[in-house]
Order: structure tokens, then C-alpha cells, then sequence
């Protein structure tokens, strides 16, 4: 299969499933609370499928290393239809979590698998802007799922439950009949003799951008969970202001991640690409702590937005660049330091709000600034590995 057009299938396979998960990501809270689930339960709801991606996604990195990542990405969508479907019908709370932890422990397969798809397609020089594709993906998934949700979610509560459901089962069909496998047998069969362990990548100066990405996704976490209710105070945006706001960000996001990406990196480098994209998330941090109105609300999260974008994808390159083998395994292990900062930043975030309102963003410029400060260390262990 052509290169560009296997990114491009995985394009749209990453775009149908995040559209599918944004979906309920509306309506999930009245739903939950339609069960009987008050707000310390629908925190531990929320938590469930982060932390089942934190546990999971290397082992499902480790496994496409060994089987290819064909088969695991079509478990990965089987589950999310299969959850999606189970939530549709939940009439207890209980189903409902069930339904979250057995999503969360199968989906986690999707993103490292997905990533290692690229990394085996394509060469170092052009691979941050096969990351960016699927990180504009994950983005444009995100503007314009909820959106959908919110529509469907007029009809009945559960009904955008199968509507994500009826999307996995297609993407499930798509990639079965479109896509090719990228591992080949000779490869995986090479594979399969390594016992090593699963952290066998955690090693090195790869352990800095482990605990970067941590650090990223940590302070991302903190500001999803905290500027809806931020905004309101400072700005008196309701829900539907806020909708649009996210949506701006999130396609000034995709737009820089999908069409930008390779020409910075290309031009620039990955290691200028990380430490410029954490620059303006800090200034976006700083802005935000501004923020008046509608119009200051999006290009101030826009801006913020924009630099977070770009710092996992060049992660995520530098990262399979630095091994020939097991590129599940390396995704995997990233996946899962990106889900333990959702899992710590939505309960860090409230408290640190529920004590002062601009704690958030000012801890957010703080984990940013420890992050360009711990990448900085990374160069000079590289360089000194490299000497």
C-alpha cells in the first residue's frame, strides 16, 4: 500500500473513532446522573477509563509488536463499539462502569497501535508529519464529536450512545477492508524472540520524554477540566460560548498539527519543535490569566492550544526514532504516561481552582516550565551518548 495513502486511511480511521468518543463526552455527566451517580462517582466514572488506558496501552503496544497492528487496532475499535453499545443500554450505574472499564482496557490499543502503524510506514526524515496527521485527527475528532453529541442528545439521552457505537462498528469494517498490515511476518517473527520486558524502552534519555509527555498531559488535563467553569467567572461564558471556543482551539490545533508539522520539523528539528511548543503553551498559560471576554477566551486557548499541539507528536517521533524494533512497545509506554497525567490533572486542577481560581494555569506554566527545564537535561544526555 502507498505511503501516504495508508496516513491517509489511518486519517480517517482516528478522525471516525475520536468523533465517535466525543460524542458522549456531553452528554456522559447527565447520563451518569439520570443512573443515580452524584459527583464523586461520576469523577471515579471519568477516572475509570483513564486509568485502564494507563494499565493497558503497553501491553497492546507490546502485543501489535508481536501479532501486527491490524488485528489489535480492530480490537481496539471492536471494544469501543462494544462499550458504547453497553452504555446505550445501561439502566444501573454499575453497567455504566462496567461498560467505561472494559472501553477503556480494549480502546487503549487504538492510539499506540496507531502510532506504531506510522512509524513502521514511514522514514525519520518525514515522520513527525505522519504524527501530526493523526494528531490533527484526534483534534478534529474532538471539535466536531461533541457538537454531534450535543445534537443527538435532543433525541434521548441514549441515543448518541448508538450512534458512537454504529460509527466503531463501521470504522471497525473499514479498517478490515482498507487498511493493509504494516509489520510484516519475517518482522514479527524477529520480534518474538525478545523476553524482554515491556519497559525495556523506559531507559536511556528516553525516560525524560516519558516523564515530559507526564508532565504535558498533566497540566492539559488540569486546564480542560477547569476553564469552563474559569471562563464563566471571568468572562460569563455560558455553554454554547464555550463550545465554540473549544471548537476554534481545537482546529487551530489540528490545522498546525496536520499542515504544519512536517515543515517545522523539517526546518526546525524535533527538539526545537518540543522546546518552541512548550514556549507558547507557557505563553498561552500566561494569557489565559487575562482572559475578559468571548473573543480573548478563544485566542488566548487558541494560542495555548497550538503549542501543546505540537509537542506530543515530536515526542512520539523522537522516540521511535531512537529504536528499529518494537515500536508498539515504545507508543505503548507513552500512551500510558499521557493517561496517568488525565488521571492526576482532572482532581489536582479542581482542587487547586476550588482554592484559588487562577491556581491552574499558574501550576500549569509551573509543569511547563519544569518540562522545558528536564528537556533540556535530555539534550545533554543525548549529546553526551552521542560524544
Amino acid at each position: 500500500m502507498n505511503n501516504r495513502k495508508a496516513i491517509l486511511i489511518l486519517f480517517l480511521v482516528m478522525f471516525i473513532v475520536m468523533v465517535g468518543f466525543g460524542i458522549i463526552i456531553p452528554v456522559l455527566p447527565f447520563y451518569a446522573e439520570k443512573l443515580g451517580a452524584n459527583t464523586k462517582e461520576l469523577g471515579f466514572l471519568l477516572a475509570s477509563y483513564s486509568l485502564m488506558q494507563f494499565l493497558f496501552s503497553p501491553m497492546w503496544g507490546r502485543i501489535s509488536d508481536r501479532i501486527g497492528r491490524k488485528p489489535v487496532m480492530m480490537i481496539g475499535i471492536s471494544g469501543l463499539a462494544l462499550s458504547f453499545f453497553l452504555m446505550a443500554i445501561a439502566d444501573q450505574l454499575w453497567m455504566l462502569f462496567v461498560a467505561r472499564i472494559l472501553g477503556g482496557l480494549l480502546s487503549s490499543a487504538n492510539m499506540p497501535t496507531t502510532m506504531a502503524y506510522v512509524a513502521d510506514i514511514t522514514t525519520p526524515e518525514n515522520r513527525s508529519k505522519g504524527m501530526g496527521m493523526i494528531g490533527a485527527a484526534v483534534g478534529l475528532g474532538f471539535v466536531f464529536g461533541p457538537a454531534i453529541g450535543g445534537i443527538f442528545s435532543k433525541l434521548s439521552l441514549s441515543f448518541p450512545f448508538y450512534v458512537a457505537g454504529f460509527l466503531s462498528v463501521f470504522t471497525f469494517f473499514f479498517v478490515l477492508f482498507a487498511l493493509k498490515e504494516s509489520l510484516p511476518q519475517s518482522k514479527r517473527q524477529i520480534e518474538r524472540q525478545s523476553s524482554g520486558s515491556r519497559w525495556d524502552a523506559f531507559s536511556g534519555a528516553n525516560i525524560v520524554l516519558f516523564f515530559l509527555q507526564f508532565f504535558i498531559s498533566l497540566s492539559l488535563a488540569g486546564l480542560e477540566t477547569t476553564f469552563p467553569y474559569f471562563a464563566y467567572n471571568r468572562a460569563g461564558l455560558g455553554s454554547a460560548e464555550l463550545g465554540y471556543v473549544f471548537m476554534i482551539m481545537g482546529l487551530a490545533g489540528a490545522i498546525v498539527q496536520g499542515g504544519l508539522m512536517g515543515f517545522l520539523s523539517e526546518k526546525f528539528g524535533e527538539e526545537k519543535v518540543i522546546q518552541g511548543g512548550i514556549i507558547v503553551s507557557i505563553l498561552g498559560f500566561s494569557l489565559i490569566l487575562l482572559t475578559t471576554n468571548f473573543l480573548t477566551a478563544t485566542i488566548f486557548i487558541s494560542i495555548f492550544g497550538i503549542g501543546n499541539g505540537v509537542i506530543r507528536p515530536a515526542i512520539t517521533t523522537l522516540l521511535t526514532k531512537s529504536t528499529d524494533s518494537e515500536q508498539g512497545s515504545v507508543t505503548g509506554l507513552l500512551s500510558s504516561f499521557d493517561s496517568l497525567g488525565r488521571i492526576i490533572g482532572p482532581p489536582l486542577g479542581g482542587a487547586l481552582f476550588d482554592f484559588e481560581h487562577t491556581l491552574p494555569y499558574i501550576s500549569g506554566i509551573l509543569l511547563s516550565l519544569v518540562a522545558f527545564t528536564l528537556f533540556q537535561f535530555y539534550k545533554v544526555k543525548v549529546k553526551s551518548i552521542e560524544g
